[in-house]
């Protein structure tokens, strides 16, 4: 059994709305709403959902970026949900994170060597041949020539840009690495490159990956398992062939459909689910399961009693009344007594 490196137990953001002269609160967006799971050493734990489910928030909050409203986030068995800055700094040396866009995460007025050399900087950290020598070396581990220490953001292309970033992230040797869209903002014949590289850097170094993602395809590639958020709900999470051979919950069934497929016959004969009407508001979300109001499935219990995210087969938990694909449990017989 692997050691658990994170755990998050009933994490939420909710930023508050304000309005008027007093900017009195009179809302607040649910961004995150009481989500858990956990992240084994050595694993990738795949975050998939709609835009707006909240998974870029959620990344922000286990990196403490942002200061959550509530629940808790366990990082090698210390408690940081809550942890002052000045306790943290030391901690940020283990936790990192991959930004979506590889351009507005660099700055454009500092040089390579600056931007990827900053962490080296910013904890006081001497290595034994100058941190120069060590940033082209990392450049050199992501695929970059360790000449171009000296250029800008500007002078390269957005494959190079996110190895920059990436190069940026590993700088310290994390454990852990947060990869918000590492992937989306870059053109296809890109996105398998750094994919790879990605998985390349983990068994050499050892790295630890949530990956959070649109892309189903990209998502299945990586991950040894994934969690499917909605409406800052996490619905289902398995580990990766249970959840794409045998999905239980109905949004992920959607989301399955949606997947294009190369071959044809098989494209044709795939029912596709399109799920009717709008993604509620985070500000004010349905009660009970959130899913109702766009799931074929929904009845009267759906929208009163909020189902629970529980194990219904190994390593697998789905949180719906009916879900599908659920394995059958046979009843024992009954024993008859003279």
């Amino acid at each position: 059994m692997s050691e658990t490196l994170l755990s998050v137990q009933d994490l939420r953001m909710h930023f508050p709305i304000h309005k008027g002269l007093l900017r009195r609160q009179v809302g607040a967006v649910k961004a995150v709403d009481g989500i858990d799971f956990e992240v084994l050493k050595g694993e990738t734990l795949g975050l998939v959902g709609e835009s707006g489910c909240g998974k870029s928030t959620t990344g922000r909050l286990v990196t403490r970026l942002l200061e959550p409203t509530g629940g808790k986030i366990v990082f090698e068995g210390q408690d940081i949900t809550h942890m002052p800055q000045g306790r943290l700094r030391p901690l940020r040396r283990d936790m990192q994170m991959i930004f979506q866009d590889p351009y507005s995460s660099l700055n454009p007025r500092h040089t390579v060597g600056a931007i990827v050399g900053a962490p080296f900087r910013i904890q006081g950290i001497k290595t034994e041949q100058g941190t120069k020598k060590a940033v082209q070396d990392i450049l050199e581990l992501v695929g970059l020539n360790p000449e171009h220490y000296n250029r800008y953001p500007h002078e390269f292309s957005g494959g190079q840009r996110q190895r920059i970033g990436i190069a940026r992230t590993l700088a310290l040797k994390p454990k852990l690495i947060i990869a918000d869209e590492p992937v989306s903002a870059l053109d296809v014949s890109i996105q398998a490159q750094v994919v790879n590289l990605l998985e390349d850097l983990q068994n050499e170094l050892d790295l630890t990956y949530v990956v959070i993602a649109h892309d189903l395809s990209v998502v299945r590639h990586i991950s040894d398992r994934v969690a499917v958020m909605y409406l800052g709900k996490i619905v289902e999470i398995a580990d990766r062939k249970s959840l794409y051979t045998s999905p239980m919950h109905p949004y992920t069934n959607a989301l399955l459909s949606a997947v294009p497929v190369p071959d044809p016959k098989v494209r044709t004969e795939r029912e596709r689910i399109r799920l009717q009407g709008d993604v509620p508001s985070p500000i004010n979300p349905p009660p009970a399961c959130r899913f109702h109001t766009r799931c074929w499935k929904a009845q009267e219990i759906c929208k009163t009693v909020e189902p629970p995210l529980e194990q219904l087969a190994s390593g697998h938990r789905v949180a719906c009344h009916f879900p599908e694909n659920a394995p059958t449990v046979t009843p024992a017989p009954e024993t008859i007594t003279a």
